[in-house]
């Protein structure tokens, strides 16, 4: 080892025609210079398995390998698709690049059956529409109004519920207060299960909700996130910074209703169906999925405007997977009347 930086601290004091030579080969042609070397070339693969703090046994190592070269391929097919006019939106390769769509569900913890979806009162299309009616047209996106806390990264617990949840909580405490307060994700993990929740599971969202209603909850600051659901409940609530009487649900599969509530209301707690790769990858623009099912929800995210682009209208919703994935960490998704991927089929709001 010191031989050799001896000879290439040498080399940059003096450098012969033959070193020139190499240096210029290394700068233009690394890749034919590297093969001829006894160093292993880094693929994109080990590149991003470096990026991630990745690593695997040999056996495991080709299998990821696999799945991940495949996950690339799907997002180069859908970018080319893109530039050709005949995709709306683009899609880039993340941390969860050697994961199916199916393991990525168990990991994030899918939304329990929707069998066992709890609902409550709904609230009338016609007094969203009334109150709505000036709205009609404009462009909604609570970013820019202060009602939104920054984004957040839930990590391998399927507690996206809970980020739904205190997402439109937060939302409503501005609205009355002026006050943005990041409210304790944690805090329903682990306090809620009695009401019907499973931690890192999945849970419906009216079922977080019945908890908010009878105990209250703390803020992010008191409670931080720990992103595993082991821990015991340690609520205090003379800690508590948010308290609401109620909640209502949007008629279910009625877009208009829906964008009535965005208006007139605030961010709203929705389900969608986030089951596949094209969601899992998404990168920017106005997403749309053949294969969504309505009646699919898997995943919770919060609902933060609408808005139109090129005469195509979308809807703006609030991930809880951090900052790098989507358009920092936000989705543009179709909004078509259709309701695309369930979005308007599980949606519901709090009332301080």
């Amino acid at each position: 080892m010191g031989t050799k930086q001896t000879h290439i601290h040498a080399g940059l004091r003096a450098p012969s025609l033959r070193t020139a030579v190499l240096l210029l080969a290394l700068l233009c042609f690394p890749q034919q210079v590297a093969s001829d070397s006894d160093e292993a070339i880094l693929t994109d693969w080990d590149i991003w398995k470096s990026m991630n703090g990745i690593s695997y046994d040999d056996m495991e190592d080709m299998q990821r390998k696999v799945i991940w070269e495949g996950n690339k391929q799907q997002i180069e097919d859908n970018n080319q698709g893109f530039l050709m006019g005949s995709k709306h939106f683009t899609m880039a390769m993340n941390k969860y690049g050697d994961l199916t769509a199916q393991e990525f569900q168990v990991l994030q913890g899918a939304m329990i059956d929707a069998q066992l979806a709890k609902r409550g009162k709904t609230v009338a299309s016609r007094k969203l529409r009334n109150s709505a009616k000036k709205f009609d047209g404009m462009v909604i996106d609570y970013r820019q109004m202060g009602y939104v806390t920054e984004v957040k990264d839930q990590g391998y617990c399927g507690s996206c519920w809970a980020f739904s949840t205190t997402g439109a909580i937060e939302g409503q405490i501005f609205k009355k207060t002026g006050q943005l307060i990041s409210l304790s994700e944690q805090n329903l993990v682990d306090c809620s299960k009695s009401y019907g929740t499973y931690g890192c599971s999945g849970a419906w969202m009216a079922n977080a909700y019945d908890y908010v209603v009878n105990n209250g909850l703390e803020s992010t600051v008191t409670y931080p996130y720990t992103s595993v659901d082991t821990q015991p409940c340690y609520y205090d609530s003379r800690l508590a910074v948010a308290h609401i009487k109620d909640y209502r649900f949007i008629p279910k599969g009625d877009e208009q209703a829906l964008a009535d509530a965005v208006a007139t209301i605030g961010p709203i707690t929705v389900a969608i169906d986030a089951s596949h790769s094209s969601f899992l990858f998404y990168s920017s623009g106005i997403y749309e999925e053949s294969n969504c099912n309505p009646n699919n929800l898997s995943h919770a995210v919060l609902l933060v405007g609408y808005g139109s682009e090129g005469g195509q209208d979308y809807w703006l919703i609030k991930n809880s997977w951090g900052p790098s994935w989507g358009e920092g960490g936000y989705m543009r998704l179709i909004r078509d009347g259709k309701n695309p991927c369930g979005i308007a089929s599980y949606a519901l709001y709090p009332i301080l």
